[in-house]
């Protein structure tokens, strides 16, 4: 199972213990589906809204045991299943649609404590519903585990700025904008400035802060999981560098990691050391 564009969740990699692959994927079609409702197709947001409802609905039903409606049953049969058989918290299933429903209806955000509130919901609960599944319960490595997810989420965002502005959505925080002297007006129009481009950057930098900051989470993580988080921290590494070398002018192009990439991403997984 590969990462489509549901972009911030780990994979169900052939690193991921068999045991644990049902569950990962039930995780990942149960986030993948919600995200779908809130951003696809030309559905008004009334429709949207109540369609998220009658999801959280379903989730309410099969964790308490009972059965969910028909509309999703291939999501929350198999994701049923992991609930039960690994004791998944609800709190955070819910925090992802707080977090979609969020989406379908704010399009600003003020500055980064909001834009990291958004994170700690659309992002963070995934990491640690990895970390549920692999017994890891410590406070350093859950904040750990915010953090690359966190970051995750920010990479995506800077790197997909040509594709929300578009759509009418700015992840950008104001603040920031006007700390730059970028006009809103002017990010919707994708009008490149030496300004836009320093926003851009200053915002990587943060991001890659946080992958720092996180990152030796992957020290932590027993045998294969350590290895795949290693992959996914040096992913979200690369794509920073790829906006680097378009000179952060990412508001009107999208960079994307290639074939060539892997080789590089794996090397540098292994390179990887921890510092005690």
């Amino acid at each position: 199972m590969s990462v489509d564009h549901y972009e911030n969740f780990p994979v169900a990699s052939m690193l991921c213990p068999p045991a644990l692959r049902p569950a990962v994927t039930a995780i990942y079609h149960y986030a993948r589906t919600a995200d779908d409702l809130a951003d696809e197709g030309d559905a008004p947001a009334a429709q949207r809204l109540a369609d998220l409802a009658a999801y959280r609905a379903d989730l309410h039903a099969v964790a308490s045991g009972a059965a969910p409606s028909p509309r999703w049953a291939a999501v929350f049969g198999p994701l049923a299943e992991a609930i039960a058989r690994h004791a998944l918290p609800l709190p955070l299933l819910e925090a992802l649609l707080s977090a979609f429903a969020q989406d379908v209806v704010q399009t600003r955000y003020t500055d980064r404590a909001e834009l990291l509130d958004y994170c700690r919901r659309s992002a963070n609960p995934v990491g640690r519903l990895l970390l549920h599944l692999y017994g890891v319960h410590d406070a350093d490595s859950l904040q750990r585990s915010d953090a690359i997810c966190s970051a995750l989420q920010l990479i995506n965002f800077w790197q997909d700025l040509s594709v929300d502005l578009p759509r009418g959505r700015l992840y950008l925080p104001l603040d920031q904008c006007a700390a730059h002297g970028v006009d809103e007006a002017a990010l919707f129009m994708q009008h490149d400035s030496v300004a836009s481009r320093a926003l851009v950057q200053s915002q990587c930098q943060w991001a890659r802060a946080l992958m720092l900051g996180g990152a030796p989470l992957v020290h932590r993580l027993p045998g294969r999981a350590g290895w795949e988080l290693r992959g996914v921290v040096q992913g979200g590494l690369r794509i920073l560098d790829k906006i680097e070398a378009l000179r952060f002018e990412t508001l009107r192009q999208r960079p994307r990691l290639g074939t060539i990439d892997g080789p590089l991403i794996v090397w540098r997984a292994c390179c990887m050391r921890s510092r005690g």
